[in-house]
Formats: C-alpha cells, sequence, structure tokens
C-alpha cells in the first residue's frame, strides 16, 4: 500500500477529518506488524545485478528489474519521512478523539524505521509527543499562521524529488553507491523540515542500537535497522505475544474501546512513540534527559501507585524508565536522588498487592493468586530500573536509611521468589530478574531472606527458614538444566549464592548438604553424571572464564575454602584453575587468614564407603582408577638411565623450539617457570646460609 500523502494534505487544508482518519487507518492496518526493512531483500536484489553484470558485462538499468525496486525504495522513504513531519505538525492542534489516537500509531508504526527517525528528535517534537504521553503540560510554541504554506511546501518538495529522478535516470545510466547514499539524506529528501528538524538531521540517526517490537519479543540486527526497504517483514511471535494480554487488544481490533478510555489509549500510544524514538535514537537520549522529562516520568509513575486499578499505561511508562536509565548514566542518578527506589518499590507492592504480617515479613500462604499476567510484567519492568539504579551498591556501605529501604525491599523480593505466575516461562523470568536485583544490593540487607520464622512444612537447618534458599536452588538447578545463555544465565545466581553462603553459615551449611553430600560412589569423574554437583563441576572448565570461576567459587566456598576439601570433591584437574588464579596451588589445607568467610572449626567425616577406597583415589582425577602397569618394569638400570635422558632432552627441545617452558609451583603457590624456580631456591639458600653465619659469629 502506498501512502497518498497529497491526498492527506488535500484532508487536512479542507478540514476533512473523516478522510485523513480512513487513510491512516488503512496505513496502520497495512503496517500493523511490519517493519520497514528487510536486509536479506537488499541482499538478493544486489546478488542479481552483480550476476547481471557478470553476464552482460554491462549494467542495463533501463531493462533491470531491480531499477523498479530502488525507484519504489526511494520513493517510500521520501513519503514516510514526510508523513512523519506532517503528523507532528498535525497532531499539535488535535485535542482528544479517535482522530488523535489513529495519527499516534501511524507515528509509532513510522518510529521504528531509524531513517524515518529525523522529525522525530527535534525538541518540539519531543514535547509535543510527551504531552499527549502526559509527561509534561508545555509544549513548544509556534506561530501556525502558515500551514497552508507548509503544506503547500510538503507537495512542492514530493514534486521535485519525482521530477529529479526522473531527470536522473534519463540523463545518467549509471548511478554509483554516493548517489544512492545522497537519496537517501533525510536532509535533501525533506526539504519542509524547519530550522530547528534540520538543525537536528546530523544527529538524528546516530544511535547504534537495534530496533524492537515494543511487544517486547522482536529485535532486528543493527546492519538491519539502518537500511531502509518498501520490502516488509512480518514480525515474529514473541512471547508477549503468546501472552494475548489484554493490553493490546486495541492494536488488532482499532479503538472499539468506550470513550473514557479513549485518553488512555492516547496515552499509551504517545509512551511507544517515545520508546521507540529514545531506543534508537541517541540525540533523542540526549535530549530527553536535557529537556527534564524523566521528573515528569516518575511522576507520573508515582501517581498511577495509587490509583485503585492501575492503567495499561504504566507498563510503558516503566517501559520508557528501563530504556532511559540503561542509555543515560546521568538519568540513573537523578531517579535515585529523586526517590526512586522507594516510588518503584511501592510500585511492585502495589501490583503484587502485598499484605505485611511483620515488618519484614509477608503474608504467603495457599490463599495468595497467582501474579497476573499484566502485573508480572509491570513488576519486571520494575525490577529492571531498580538493577539499573543500585548495581553500583553491592559493595557500599549503605547508610542507616538507605539500609532500612534496602531491607524493605528484599522482602518483597521474597514475595518475588515465592509466589507463582500464571505461566511457567512468566515465573522463572520473573524470579531471574529478582535474582539478578539481590546480587546488586548490599549483602547485609540480605538476611531478611531468612528472617521470616519457619511453619511445620518449611525447609530449616539449625532453626532457620530456609523456603526462600531452596527456591533459589531449585531456580540453580532449571537454569543448569536449561544449558542455555550459560554466563546471562547463570552468573548471577551463582555469584548470589556464593556471597550467601560466605555471609550466612546456616545457608552455607544448606546449600553444601544439596550441592556437596558426602562422598560414597568414587569409581566415576567428579564431572560425570546429572547431579547438581557434576554439573557446576563441568562449568569449572567452561570456556567461559567468568562463567568457571563463578562455579569454582561456589564450590570453594561451600568447601569453606579448604583446598584439600576441595580437590576432594573436584579432582585436581578442575580445581587447578582456580586454585593457580588465588595462588593456592601449594597449600594442602585452609585458605589463607586473609579469607573473607568466617567458618567454624568443625571437619569434613568421611564416609564409610570413602574410606575403604581413599588410597586408592587418584588425586587429579578425582575417583579410584585401575591399576596400570609399570612401564619401567623389566628395565636396567642403565636403560632407566638412558630413558630419563631422552626425556630430558625432549623437554629441552620442546622449551627451546616451540616456547613451551616447564613451571613448577614457588613457596606463594603460583605458577612460575622452572629456571625461575631454581633461581630463587638459590636465592633461598644463600639467604638462610648467610643467616646461619651471622648467628655463629654471634655465638
Amino acid at each position: 500500500m502506498d501512502v497518498d500523502l497529497e491526498g492527506i494534505i488535500q484532508c487536512i487544508k479542507q478540514g476533512d477529518e473523516s478522510g485523513v482518519q480512513a487513510q491512516l487507518q488503512g496505513f496502520n492496518k497495512e503496517f500493523a506488524q511490519c517493519f520497514f526493512f528487510d536486509a536479506e531483500e537488499r541482499e538478493r536484489r544486489k546478488q542479481r545485478k552483480l550476476e547481471e553484470f557478470k553476464k552482460n558485462k554491462v549494467r542495463e538499468y533501463t531493462d533491470s528489474d531491480s531499477d523498479c525496486d530502488e525507484d519504489q525504495e526511494d520513493r517510500g522513504l521520501i513519503l514516510r519521512q514526510n508523513l512523519a513531519v506532517v503528523l507532528l505538525r498535525f497532531i499539535k492542534k488535535l485535542n482528544k478523539g479517535r482522530l488523535l489516537r489513529v495519527s499516534l500509531r501511524t507515528l509509532r508504526i513510522l518510529s521504528r524505521d531509524k531513517k524515518v527517525l529525523s522529525p522525530f528528535v527535534t525538541d518540539g517534537a519531543l514535547q509535543t509527543v510527551a504531552r499527549l504521553a502526559g509527561l509534561t503540560t508545555c509544549d513548544e510554541g509556534g506561530d501556525e499562521a502558515g500551514d497552508d504554506d507548509f503544506y503547500d511546501s510538503v507537495v512542492a518538495s514530493l514534486a521535485e524529488a519525482k521530477l529529479s529522478r526522473c531527470r536522473t535516470y534519463d540523463d545518467d545510466d549509471d548511478i554509483d553507491d554516493e548517489g544512492d547514499a545522497r537519496a537517501g539524506d533525510p536532509s535533501e529528501e525533506c526539504p519542509a523540515f524547519d530550522d530547528d528538524a534540520k538543525s537536528d538531521i546530523s544527529n538524528a540517526n546516530s544511535g547504534d542500537l537495534d530496533s524492537i517490537s515494543w511487544m517486547g519479543s522482536h529485535r532486528t540486527s543493527v546492519n538491519d535497522s539502518h537500511r531502509g526497504s518498501i520490502h516488509q517483514r512480518m514480525l515474529e511471535r514473541g512471547r508477549r505475544d503468546r501472552r494475548e494480554s489484554k493490553m493490546d487488544v486495541e492494536e488488532t481490533e482499532g479503538d472499539e474501546g468506550e470513550e473514557d478510555s479513549g485518553e488512555e489509549v492516547q496515552r499509551k500510544e504517545a509512551m511507544k512513540v517515545l520508546c521507540n524514538v529514545v531506543y534508537n535514537s541517541m540525540w533523542a537520549q540526549e535530549r530527553f534527559s536535557a529537556l527534564g522529562l524523566m521528573s515528569g516520568l516518575i511522576q507520573c509513575v508515582s501517581s498511577s501507585i495509587s490509583s485503585s486499578s492501575p492503567s495499561s499505561v504504566q507498563f510503558y511508562e516503566l517501559r520508557l524508565i528501563f530504556l532511559i536509565t540503561a542509555l543515560r548514566p546521568e538519568l540513573r542518578a537523578q531517579l535515585k536522588q529523586e526517590s526512586g527506589v522507594s516510588v518503584l518499590t511501592a510500585a511492585m507492592e502495589s501490583c503484587l498487592e502485598v499484605q505485611w504480617k511483620e515488618q519484614f515479613e509477608c503474608v504467603l500462604g495457599p490463599a495468595v493468586t497467582s501474579i497476573s499476567l499484566e502485573a508480572s510484567q509491570r513488576i519486571i519492568e520494575i525490577l529492571k530500573i531498580l538493577f539499573n539504579i543500585t548495581c553500583s551498591t553491592h559493595r557500599q556501605e549503605p547508610s542507616e536509611d538507605d539500609a532500612a529501604l534496602y531491607r524493605h525491599l528484599v522482602a518483597i523480593l521474597r514475595v518475588c521468589l515465592m509466589r507463582k505466575c500464571l505461566l511457567p516461562d512468566e515465573t522463572d523470568e520473573l524470579q531471574g530478574h529478582a535474582v539478578n536485583l539481590l546480587s546488586a544490593l548490599p549483602l547485609q540487607c540480605l538476611d531478611v531472606l531468612l528472617m521470616v520464622p519457619p511453619q511445620p512444612d518449611s525447609q530449616q537447618c539449625r532453626g532457620v527458614n530456609m523456603d526462600c534458599v531452596h527456591t533459589l536452588l531449585m531456580f540453580m538447578e532449571r537454569r543448569l538444566e536449561s544449558g542455555e545463555k550459560i554466563k546471562e544465565r547463570m552468573t548471577p545466581i551463582l555469584n548470589l549464592l556464593t556471597e550467601s553462603c560466605r555471609a550466612h553459615r546456616e545457608t552455607r551449611k544448606y546449600i553444601r548438604k544439596y550441592i556437596l553430600p558426602p562422598l560414597r560412589d568414587v569409581s566415576h569423574l567428579p564431572e560425570e553424571g546429572s547431579t547438581v554437583k557434576s554439573r557446576l563441576i563441568r562449568l569449572m572448565t567452561h570456556l567461559d572464564t567468568d562463567v568457571k570461576y563463578c562455579a569454582a567459587d561456589l564450590i570453594f566456598v561451600l568447601c569453606k575454602e579448604n583446598v584439600s576439601r576441595f580437590v576432594k570433591h573436584t579432582g585436581y584437574g578442575n580445581a587447578a584453575g582456580l586454585l593457580a588464579t588465588r595462588g593456592l596451588l601449594g597449600c594442602q589445607g585452609p585458605r589463607p587468614p586473609s579469607s573473607e568467610g568466617l567458618y567454624s572449626s568443625d571437619s569434613d567425616s568421611d564416609t564409610e564407603e570413602y574410606r575403604q577406597v581413599k588410597d586408592r583415589i587418584n588425586p587429579v582425577t578425582g575417583r579410584v582408577e585401575s591399576e596400570q602397569p609399570d612401564p619401567m618394569e623389566g628395565m636396567t638400570e642403565e636403560e632407566k638411565e638412558e630413558e630419563a635422558k631422552r626425556l630430558i632432552m625432549l623437554f629441552n627441545k620442546v622449551a627451546r623450539d616451540c616456547n613451551i617452558h616447564a613451571v613448577g609451583v614457588d613457596s606463594e603457590g603460583k605458577l612460575v617457570p622452572m629456571s625461575g624456580l631454581r633461581e630463587s631456591s638459590l636465592i633461598e639458600e644463600r639467604e638462610s646460609g648467610s643467616e646461619n653465619d651471622g648467628e655463629g659469629e654471634k655465638n
């Protein structure tokens, strides 16, 4: 469907609102789930042109179908850019009504394309859309007396662009890449821009983020987002599409709701436009910060908390806050300074409908219902925002007021971990974001997770309620079984459990009993099997450094950072990486006194089965190995000496030719070359000898 931009302008000039609405509704229906670019189609056209050139040895543009495609592509881009310019000016004078909502929906569809963002990123356009979204009451004023001249200039620019293309194809049979680039330059294609728009064009498409379907699931590549085309690609059905959320009914059915919901639909459409523009343009992000729109956004969220039934706009308000705090560090600080943590905590408390039993204890029982789809979406956005603004507080010592605020937040996060959503995938996602936030909060505030009195059916350890810890273990086990995106999905939960084990003795004992039960069968390698322990040990040799050290650190802490116990459970081969990094290769007992953990002095009792085969366990592999024949059996002493010399020669040859050197463990437990180790030993012998000589002289 081509855009009848001239027809729309004529309807606007004649005051025919029904005509404008009908044409925009047709556009919206056609492109409701489409992007305006398709890199695959462009690549296919390039391949056809290359094959044609190889075949004919000349580019015959007049007879090529690709010329028509490029012509249509340029025309479609020009029409969409000018349509955005016209609508952004048109909506300034519209009051609440269906036409305004339809216009905003068209702008939202257009804002998916980075090449059309130029008119969106002016201060005037941002303030207009922000006003319609309810973020501010002010709008950039302007002299609207020249509307007729403005629309006439748009029509004239379209005619001029069409004429210039005709002249180009008539006069020049070879269009180079530079010409194609000029055809995609918004500053040349849209002379109807006002001066403010022209000043922002150079920064309009400077963002390096990709486009997104604001139902939250489909994302395109960065290369795709920079290419314009009239060949549309349908959006993939994503997670939020499968939820069949009531929030999105009006997108497919139109504005068929009651009149009193019209303002809510209007605000939501305007908020989606802001989300698209902010996500796709760095310049829009900077202007959003400079125009002070964050304060209005916080005020909107704060106001919606007190309402009896939160509107569907709140989700997009939270989505916009998440985007802007993820992209602009100064706005994270602003949100935190303006009581953002308390406001967002109250919003999450409202979504969960929390009922307090004690200061840090919420009511959790069989009567508590599952979290609704709409509420879980809002909670997830809140958790992501809170992570953005608290990610630097983990190692900081909070003030008394901040500590109380964080403990209140942790109590609500316990509810997020313990309650279920309507869909299992939704529950897993919610718990994942709760774990991310818990790992970012000060460690001393996490004791709230264990402060709930145990119930008869609770998981316990020494009288302490372990229900929340058990939920975290189940969450970690599900992530281990999935095996997808190991680094992103595993490191937060591994770090959280490790720090909790260091800080709380009961937590460590409970988790150790679950992950590292007493050894009985040592006939298999520690990394073999489907248990949680074997899966974690397999991660200790993962290619990603962060993953393997997080997994090793958890098991090391569960072993009270005792080297011999750690090697006993994992095998020396699996443990060597962590021990070498920490300089513990030469240690045979507990870690040096600099350890952060405070562990009891109880010993690790061995089972009867383990004691029976202990002497036959290979410490490198961690299992009982079958007896191997002696390779030197039957050799004379001279033959053994010759074999030793041959091995030494081979070692020297490898070290000389392949730059591979033998290493050993120094007195600090670190790996060093054997040559350096030998020199250190000689120096220590000289020093000890000189000390002995000095003592002899004194005596």
